[in-house]
Parts: structure tokens; C-alpha cells; sequence
């Protein structure tokens, strides 16, 4: 029997799972793909695929490899046969367990704040220990708790930083350093909120290939170690200015890819602007509330039924959050102290090589890029 036609692809739930039927006489043929989560992109245009196997000739439910998938993002992708109706949607959506959440939440609650890349990691160790990418959405939910954890730890900063930027908005007279610094954290806000909005797909998908996590995470240990020689850290927390928080933004935008790390980025951008390190420190996690909040609600939906990743109910993704804002609590106040009296080059003698034995488990097959 010759490979019958192609329909195609109708429908999916989540990037893991899609339906492209073969009508041969009365019976619809229908082939279930398994693929990664970089090929959403490629199955939202509707790309029908060219090449598989002759569905006839195997039985129902036998698993096996693609003759040559038309799938540039394929990884490692297998092809089950089974007859379905052809207008049979797939609605499969993979439940992450018990130890994946609560594993994943330690290791976000204890790198979020360090220069090390907690989505990076997240990444790497989600893929080596279960094959799977737990996705973008779960990482940016339980981020809340960490985020709640800045708001508990800097909450007096805050307070004064709202209270005196209401004060100043309705009268000029009480325009102080309080007042400038609640519209430095918004206009450097405004970078990454903008990418992170037009890019969440491509931020959910394709950044999150672990071959630019390594990557990333070796490069950028150069701009730790480029920012620590370069600044010259004799600028105070009054010194701050618009322009610093302009350059911090801009540098935040770079942690919406995993590896860059977003306390790395906006630090780096701050020793670049001769901010004390403990001074650029504090601005960070001051810059970073507004988008890790704002991306955590934004991606709460989509974290039960995820179209990229995995999915997590609501007592799992509630507990992910409190082990994140307890050891994010605990991070801040380690980290805080640390660079009072170390470089940040000793978070590049880390990354450099973590990120090798990533590149070395990926080409050696132990671990997939997608």
C-alpha cells in the first residue's frame, strides 16, 4: 500500500500533541506526533506534514522513529499509529508530579536572586531529570514567590518609595529622591515589559533551547567579570538617576533569555554605570517587582493548561510558591551580604562550567536541546 495523503494538521492542545489524519477509503488513518515545544510555531501556521509511514502497514499503537520529519525543530520526536476519526482533536497535556514541583521550586527559590539564571536552570534541571521542559508559565507563577519575598524583605524601601512617589505626584513641593526613584523603577520597567509582551512566544518556545542556556550562561560570565574591572562602584543609592535606570531596564531584557540571569543583567548594567555593587543590587530586585509580578499573573491561566510545557494544578503550583518565597527570602538576605565584600566574578567561576557540562551532556545525547 502506497503512503497515503496527508491532511493538514487541524488541531492541538499544547505542543506536544497534534493530529494529522490520512483518509484511505472509508477508514481514517491518523498519525499522533510527539514533538517539542520549539515546534509550536510551525504547527500554529497549519504546516502539513510530508513525510511518514505507511500507517496501514503497522499495528495500532506500535511506536517508531520518522522517516524525515519536515519539522525543522524535531529533536526527538516519534510517530504513534492508531484509526481515529479524522477530525478527532487531541487534547493531552502532561501533569507534572509531586517531586518535579517541588524540586523545581527549591532550585527557583534558591538561584532567582543570584547571578546564576534560575529559569536557566530550571530549564537544565527539568530536562536531565525528567526529559521534559516544565515550561515558561510554570517558572513565571511560582516566581510569585519570590517576588513576595522582595516585597516582605525591601517592604519598608517600598512603602517609602510608593508613599512619597503619591506625594509628589500631587504636589511638587515633596518631589524627593523617593518620588524619582518610583518613576526610575517604572520607565525601566517598560523594556522588558514590552518585549516580554510581543515575544512571549518566542520566549516560551525557541529561547528556551538548552544549547543558548549554555551558551548564555558562559558568555555572559564575561560581562560579570567585564562590569566588575570596568566599574568603578563609587556611586551611592542618592546618585541614582533616570539614565541608571534606563541601562538597568535595558540590561533586564536580556534575562527573558534562560541563562542571562535577570539580578546578573541589571547588576552588570549598574557596576557599568559606577553604582556600588550593594547599591545595584538593591535597585535590581527594586526593578524587577513590577515585570516578575506582572508576568507571573499575566501567566497563571496559561500554567494549568499550558500550550508549551507542562501543566500543574492549583495546590501544586500554591505550594511551588511558598518553598519559593521562604528560600527566596533566605536568598536575598545571603546575597546582600555577599557582595558587600566579593565580586561577582565568583558567580562567572559557577556558570562557566555548568555551562560546559551542558553542552558536553547535550552533544553526547544525555540531554535533548528542546
Amino acid at each position: 500500500m502506497s503512503t497515503p495523503a496527508v491532511k493538514e494538521i487541524t488541531s492541538f492542545s499544547r505542543p506536544t500533541c497534534a493530529i494529522a489524519g490520512a483518509i484511505s477509503g472509508s477508514i481514517s488513518e491518523v498519525t499522533v506526533m510527539r514533538f517539542p515545544p520549539a515546534s509550536t510555531n510551525a504547527l500554529k501556521s497549519s504546516v502539513a506534514v510530508s513525510a511518514v509511514h505507511e500507517a496501514a502497514d503497522n499495528p495500532i499503537g506500535e511506536i517508531f522513529s520518522p522517516l524525515c520529519p519536515t519539522f525543522r525543530f524535531f529533536t526527538r520526536p516519534t510517530l504513534a499509529v492508531g484509526w481515529f476519526d479524522v477530525n478527532e482533536v487531541a487534547q493531552v497535556a502532561d501533569q507534572m508530579s509531586w517531586l518535579q514541583v517541588i524540586v523545581l521550586s527549591v532550585v527557583q527559590g534558591l538561584t532567582e536572586f543570584l547571578p546564576v539564571s534560575s529559569s536557566g536552570h530550571l530549564r537544565i534541571v527539568s530536562e536531565l531529570f525528567w526529559g521534559e521542559d516544565a515550561g515558561a508559565s510554570f517558572t513565571a507563577v511560582i516566581q510569585l514567590g519570590t517576588e513576595a519575598a522582595v516585597l516582605v524583605f525591601f517592604a519598608k524601601d517600598i512603602w517609602r518609595i510608593l508613599t512619597g512617589w503619591f506625594a509628589g505626584v500631587f504636589n511638587k513641593d515633596k518631589r524627593g529622591q523617593d518620588y524619582k526613584m518610583g518613576w526610575m523603577v517604572i520607565v525601566g520597567t517598560i523594556p522588558v515589559g514590552v518585549l516580554g509582551f510581543f515575544g512571549k512566544d518566542l520566549i516560551r518556545e525557541n529561547l528556551r533551547n538548552l544549547w543558548i542556556t549554555a551558551t548564555v550562561l558562559i558568555v555572559f560570565s564575561f560581562v560579570f567579570i567585564w562590569a566588575e574591572r570596568v566599574g568603578k562602584k563609587n556611586r551611592g543609592y542618592e546618585d541614582l538617576t533616570m539614565k541608571d535606570a534606563i541601562v538597568m531596564g535595558l540590561f533586564q531584557c536580556l534575562s527573558l533569555i534562560p541563562g542571562v540571569s535577570r539580578s546578573g543583567g541589571t547588576i552588570s548594567g549598574g557596576l557599568f554605570m559606577n553604582l556600588d555593587r550593594e547599591v545595584a543590587t538593591r535597585f535590581s530586585f527594586l526593578l524587577a517587582i513590577p515585570a516578575v509580578l506582572a508576568s507571573g499573573l499575566f501567566s497563571l491561566p496559561d500554567a494549568f493548561a499550558p500550550q508549551a510545557g507542562m501543566a500543574a494544578t492549583g495546590m501544586q503550583l500554591g505550594v511551588g510558591v511558598l518553598i519559593c518565597f521562604v528560600l527566596g527570602y533566605v536568598s536575598i538576605a545571603w546575597l546582600l551580604k555577599f557582595v558587600s565584600n566579593h565580586s561577582f566574578a565568583w558567580f562567572a567561576a559557577y556558570r562557566i562550567p555548568v555551562g560546559i557540562i551542558v553542552m558536553i551532556l547535550l552533544a553526547t545525547g544525555v540531554m535533548a536541546p528542546m
